[in-house]
């Protein structure tokens, strides 16, 4: 069993996404095709508090839900067949929202290879903060070449 970390360049080789969308900032355990963690430091002056419950900050739902996917996606987008394609969301199941998200949060994305057919991956990811629970959800990719992903359909 190989273990990597990557920091935020290493994760901007494999991902697509930049700010204000790269929403991970480390990944503190990769097994690629396997099983990755990662880690979101939530804080005060991220761009989407403005506007959602600015006078009780709460992390979105939807955005959550990318943490976890962006990790996922770098623990597929790691393996070397895989890299260079997109992966796009193509399900999301048995979504739990456990606890409200906010400043001052490090939240632990944990994502773990379910099964990869074809070009589908399915994959199983928890979030903490703490030790307490905070999110849970079954996420389904679909892998596409990169480049103009209009070009793909």
């Amino acid at each position: 069993m190989i273990v990597h970390t990557l920091d935020i360049e290493a994760i901007k080789e494999i991902l697509p996404h930049r700010y204000p969308f790269l929403l991970v900032d480390r990944i503190i355990e990769l097994e690629p095709g396997k099983r990755a963690v990662g880690i979101k430091n939530v804080t005060a002056n991220e761009p989407f508090f403005q506007g959602h419950f600015p006078e009780r900050a709460v992390m979105p739902g939807v955005l959550l839900i990318e943490v976890m996917a962006q990790v996922g996606g770098v623990m597929i987008l790691a393996l070397p067949e895989h890299r260079g394609k997109l992966a796009f969301l193509a399900s999301i199941d048995g979504v739990k929202f456990r606890r409200p998200i906010v400043p001052g949060d490090t939240l632990t994305a944990e994502a773990e290879l379910q099964r990869i057919i074809g070009t589908m991956g399915k994959v199983r990811c928890t979030m903490r903060v703490g030790e307490e629970a905070a999110v849970e959800a079954t996420i389904m990719f679909a892998l596409v070449p990169g480049g103009d992903p209009a070009a793909n359909l």
